[in-house]
């Protein structure tokens, strides 16, 4: 019988109306929840369905030994247009990183600072051996190119790579191998700095016009601030989507729900098998391997960025967590993040003892102390995104709609446009 359930028994077999909703959305990480909330302001109440056992996606703390470890050393820039419109940035708390770096660079230790949040820091910057005196005048010149360009503009310019970008501006190789490389190589997860010119150009305006900051309790606090504002029957978790066909959906545990419109807030991978095509064989993903190391006190207490341009070497960024945000350790102990790019597969002891050896030469015989917390190893950390990559369509049909980073560039604001822009179609639709 059509549209309904039908649950086997011992003793018989029980059938019942399958439950109609407005619209239903596949995946409750951030796109999905923002399609959600936007939906809600609409008066339109979706039904959030989630596979694992929390919302947020890659978007997920965990608490280790006291310890607030994200999965995977993440960032909200605070100038970002979509989370300024819809996040409550007071009640996150957000604790920020001094708008800058440290760099490691052959055994010595150079700084550059944002004199736009650290006015009092211009001359240390235009003397910083990070650069040359026409390189920090190249940087204010690219201030000023990217200054005036919205979100949309900055996706519709020809792009090139990031590299071509940066040799094509006037930038010197020690600025780049110097800063771009460690900086902007660990943002795009990939050394090589092929990711799309106009990418970066969105990345640099938003990292200097904003803080880099993480709430007080954990980047999961993002995704649990947007799933408070939907009621609690909208979101289910732990429930996995067998198969969608049509407006019917069909759950792992054998249920059925139809849904007057669908979403698909997943990656492509999970979203071909739903709709039962073939599953892409071409996406591509930038990944990394984030290390946690618990320490008596802090190697550094800047609250910078920490880079490496040594880019061979097991460490390659460092984010004093606990430095930023005391709340990421219990009193007295201090959070190290680690990150390392380009490891496929991991072997988590030789990593750990690696990187021990290299912060040695760093910081000295109190490494030897630092206690493993945990490693993440992320092989789908980030879209790959080059400057032939294409945005999708959000539409995919009449009742059915995708959103997602990787229908347009890899980053949280991307999931949140485009799950307000799905929003938006289906409450004109």
């Amino acid at each position: 019988m059509p549209g309904t359930i039908i649950f086997e028994t011992k003793s018989k077999q029980v059938s019942l109306m399958s439950p109609k909703f407005p619209v239903v959305i596949i995946g409750a990480g951030m796109a999905g929840l923002t399609c959600a909330v936007y939906l809600q302001q609409a008066g339109i109440e979706a039904l959030v369905l989630e596979a694992s056992d929390g919302v947020g996606g890659r978007v997920r703390t965990d608490i280790v030994e006291g310890f607030r470890l994200d999965r995977g050393f993440q960032v909200l820039l605070t100038a970002y247009p979509e989370t300024k419109q819809l996040l409550n940035y007071a009640a996150l708390d957000l604790q920020a990183f001094r708008s800058g770096a440290l760099i490691h660079h052959e055994d010595r230790w150079m700084r550059l600072i944002n004199p736009l949040q650290e006015p009092q820091s211009v001359f240390q910057t235009l003397v910083s051996p990070v650069g040359t005196l026409p390189d920090k005048l190249k940087i204010v010149e690219l201030i000023r190119r990217v200054h005036g360009l919205s979100t949309h503009d900055f996706f519709q310019q020809p792009a090139t790579t990031t590299i071509d970008y940066l040799v094509d501006f006037g930038f010197s190789e020690e600025m780049i191998v110097r800063f771009f490389r460690p900086f902007f190589g660990g943002i795009f997860l990939e050394d090589a700095l092929h990711t799309s010119s106009n990418f970066f150009e969105f990345c640099f305006k938003m990292f200097y016009s904003g803080d880099a900051a993480v709430p007080a309790l954990g980047m999961e606090q993002i995704p649990l601030q947007l799933a408070g504002r939907l009621k609690p029957e909208q979101l289910r978790l732990n429930t996995a989507v067998e198969q969608v066909t049509g407006n019917q959906i069909t759950l792992s545990a054998g249920e059925t729900l139809q849904a007057g419109t669908i979403v698909l807030a997943v990656d492509a991978a999970q979203a071909a098998r739903l709709l039962n095509l073939s599953v892409p064989t071409e996406e591509a993903f930038n990944h990394t391997t984030c290390t946690y190391f618990a320490a008596n006190r802090s190697p550094n207490q800047e609250r910078l960025l920490i880079l490496n341009t040594k880019r061979s070497s097991p460490v390659h960024n460092i984010a004093i967590m606990s430095d930023a945000a005391p709340t990421y350790a219990p009193d007295g102990q201090t959070l190290i993040s680690v990150s390392t790019q380009g490891v496929e597969i991991m072997d988590e002891t030789r990593l750990t003892e690696n990187i021990r050896k290299e912060m040695v030469d760093w910081f000295g015989n109190d490494v030897k102390t630092w206690r493993h917390l945990k490693t993440y190893h992320l092989p789908h950390a980030l879209p790959d995104y080059g400057p032939n990559a294409v945005h999708l369509p959000l539409r995919l049909a009449d009742n059915l709609y995708q959103c997602g980073d990787r229908t347009a560039y890899p980053s949280l604001n991307a999931a949140m446009q485009t799950g307000r822009e799905v929003a938006e179609l289906i409450v004109k639709s």
